[in-house]
């Protein structure tokens, strides 16, 4: 970041109880990078299954309240599964071509094995980059390595020193603000989330 550099942080709530999502704008930049949580939900059951690369789902509320210009792609970031260790992560945004989903999704392969399913957790991720838009493949085969391609474009990005410091941020040591309510007011509701940020 530069001398001078503006940053505005601004609080969206989501419509579940069990979401809330909250970016950090910089003037004149895109929403990135865009600070996120939401408890993991049941997805179309892909991921293991047919392409060997699990991903955890956020729910629509979650979905719907991304900020207009994120576009679908594939992203790159940092993620937490409830008050656990921050791992890298990729991030599918989109309708997943391939398939031909009709609704929209954000999927997060987060570069771990864990033991088992972490359905019902909540997921904290920074999405602090973009790989590449949406595409669709010939093949079964040729998805799997460009998502391959994209977990090791991300391994080698997420070792930059601008994007290794958000993995310290307190986003993911705080406690979750998860409410189905508005805040009574966007400037105290904005100051309690951002403290130490």
């Amino acid at each position: 970041m530069t001398a001078g550099t503006v940053i505005f942080r601004v609080l969206s709530f989501c419509a579940s109880k069990r979401s809330s999502c909250y970016r950090e704008t910089k003037l004149g930049m895109k929403s990135l990078p865009y600070f996120c949580r939401g408890e993991v939900i049941r997805g179309f059951g892909r991921g293991s299954k047919e392409l060997g690369i699990p991903t955890a789902n956020f729910p629509d509320s979650v979905v719907d309240n991304l900020p207009a210009d994120i576009s679908t792609g594939i992203y790159y970031g940092w993620a937490c599964v409830g008050n656990g260790d921050v791992y890298k992560m990729v991030m599918s945004i989109g309708w997943n071509p391939y398939y031909k989903n009709t609704k929209k999704s954000m999927e997060t392969h987060v570069i771990h094995t864990f033991k088992e399913d972490f359905y019902g957790e909540i997921l904290s991720v920074v999405m602090v980059g973009y790989i590449r838009p949406e595409r669709s493949y010939d093949s079964l085969e040729a998805l799997i390595a460009a998502i391959n391609n994209d977990i090791e474009e991300a391994k080698v990005k997420l070792e930059l020193p601008e994007h290794l410091k958000l993995r310290e941020d307190n986003f993911f040591t705080s406690t979750p603000i998860l409410s189905s309510a508005p805040p009574a007011t966007t400037a105290s509701t904005s100051q309690t989330i951002m403290n130490g940020h």
